[in-house]
């Protein structure tokens, strides 16, 4: 037993993610290298989004480019994108949480019942956060004290959130009378040009790459994820970072269901059908590792940006949305392929 804890402690390759727990970090190849990677990776996802960009610009000129067009992208990316971020956390910590789009429902619609609404906009936005958090403590204890294996906890969560939307609901929809609500969605309460909802984004964006890269929160994330022994051995309290992440992951939740409710002015127990899709997606192709042990916030923000893009020019274009799933499917593929790779190379 005494070997696992030195070789953490001195910052083994093998167990490098415990070691910056008790320090800062050392600047070594390892570090620039995963740097660089993380600078390519981006680079090229920024060329993937110009060229997708140059694609809708060429097919519809004038739809695509049209300034409304722009910010309903960028809107779009904003729900599914704060979504992205807890996920990366989790991902990175080498779980999984395939109930963010049922928990999104469910925080919308019991967000905006009658006896909710009654609150106004105070009352819309605490329960939408309090009920995703409600989520994710679940599925964190579940995984974190219950030792459930995460695809099974998550999965169990997203029927049952399901299910209990569509009770809350009786498969109706629920309009927000709420005025407050509603006018954060209107072009008149844009910024500079900028919708509201944008910059809600931003904010998370900019928070979640801060605890990432800048916090011990984030630095325990990571050495969960790569070596959770490890990190339990460098003093690490492994279940309670994992039960924060859920957490963590369930707040993103309630914020983006809060954002839903104002984009759509109502309550569905259809909300972010698909989410958990899309998140798992941008996070992978942005370069967070499947396995855990190194994410990017940069990188799933960019990736939401190219799945979202692509979504917009497909429906400018009139195809089919089974043809969007398809192309969809074919890029997590690749990326994943991509990082199997990498790893195998032992740049990972």
């Amino acid at each position: 037993m005494t070997q696992p804890v030195s070789s953490a402690r001195q910052g083994a390759p093998d167990k490098g993610a415990a070691a910056p727990v008790s320090g800062p970090r050392k600047e070594d190849g390892t570090t620039r290298a995963f740097g660089l990677r993380a600078d390519v990776r981006n680079l090229s996802l920024l060329g993937v989004l110009a060229v997708l960009i140059a694609v809708g610009g060429f097919t519809e000129p004038d739809a695509f480019l049209d300034t409304g067009n722009l910010q309903l992208i960028l809107t779009q990316s904003s729900v599914i994108g704060v979504v992205t971020v807890g996920m990366t956390f989790v991902i990175t910590s080498g779980g999984i949480d395939l109930s963010v789009g049922a928990m999104v429902a469910l925080a919308s619609v019991w967000a905006t019942t009658v006896a909710t609404q009654e609150y106004g906009f105070a009352g819309i936005l605490f329960t939408a956060v309090l009920v995703g958090l409600g989520a994710g403590l679940v599925n964190g204890l579940l995984i974190a004290y219950g030792r459930m294996v995460p695809f099974i906890a998550t999965l169990a969560m997203l029927a049952s959130a399901r299910g209990l939307a569509l009770q809350i609901t009786d498969g109706r929809t629920q309009l927000v009378t709420v005025k407050s609500v509603l006018d954060l969605g209107l072009p008149d309460s844009y910024v500079l040009g900028v919708p509201p909802l944008v910059m809600m984004f931003a904010a998370v964006t900019v928070i979640g790459w801060l605890v990432l890269n800048r916090t011990t929160f984030g630095r325990r994330t990571v050495a969960v994820g790569g070596n959770a022994e490890a990190a339990r051995l460098a003093g690490i309290d492994v279940r309670r970072q994992r039960l924060q992440l859920y957490l963590l992951s369930g707040l993103c939740c309630g914020i983006a269901a809060f954002m839903l409710i104002i984009l759509s002015g109502s309550g569905q127990n259809t909300n972010g059908n698909l989410y958990e899709l899309d998140a798992i997606a941008a996070a992978i192709i942005g370069g967070t590792l499947l396995s855990g042990g190194r994410g990017t916030i940069v990188g799933s923000v960019l990736g939401v940006l190219v799945f979202t893009t692509i979504t917009n020019i497909f429906a400018l274009n009139n195809l089919q949305s089974d043809v969007q799933q398809i192309a969809k499917g074919a890029i997590i593929v690749a990326a994943v392929l991509v990082q199997r790779r990498t790893a195998a190379h032992g740049e990972t």
